[in-house]
């Protein structure tokens, strides 16, 4: 769309359910966490996930989205063949602070109606880090709830540990 003069190479948007929406701007503060997590996460995964920051996953027929972080399993050509799907990722995070109610009411639905297994949303505005688990009918089951002084672990990779202190606290 870049190509035919749609949007233009500074434009943040991305695909949902056939739509293109908008991505907010990023500010400090989610940058900041984003860039905290990904360094985590690379630290600690290893081999067992390739991390996958702000780059979108393909969510069948009609979706892109560019979740902030993903933990991916592991491919030979590191996904330059084709985008990863849902059945790809062990761990989605969502950085939220003006994405809040977007982000639980519309991503939310779609990661669990793709079935992804395991979606964080680090509430920044609360700072809080949702944990949703056990994707069925659309929605999660499952969700926990973490603060600053906990340490929290993805279901798919669970020797990974992180110190919600360094996003949370402030």
């Amino acid at each position: 769309m870049g190509r035919a003069g749609i949007l233009d190479a500074n434009s943040r948007v991305e695909l949902i359910e056939g739509e293109l929406i908008d991505m907010a701007p990023i500010g400090s503060l989610h940058a900041s966490v984003v860039a905290v997590l990904s360094m985590l996460f690379v630290r600690q995964v290893g081999d067992a996930a390739l991390v996958w920051t702000q780059n979108p996953i393909s969510v069948p027929p009609d979706s892109e989205p560019q979740p902030d972080i993903s933990l991916l399993r592991p491919s030979r050509d590191g996904y330059r063949s084709s985008l990863p799907t849902a059945d790809d990722v062990l761990l989605l995070v969502e950085v939220a602070d003006t994405t809040l109610q977007y982000d639980r009411m519309v991503k939310l639905a779609l990661y669990a109606g793709h079935g992804i297994r395991e979606v964080w949303i680090v509430n920044l505005p609360d700072r809080v880090l949702e944990m949703y688990r056990e994707p069925e009918n659309g929605a999660y089951r499952m969700k926990l709830e973490r603060v600053a002084t906990d340490i929290a672990s993805p279901l798919a990779i669970s020797a990974v540990r992180v110190d919600l202190s360094e996003m949370l606290s402030g």
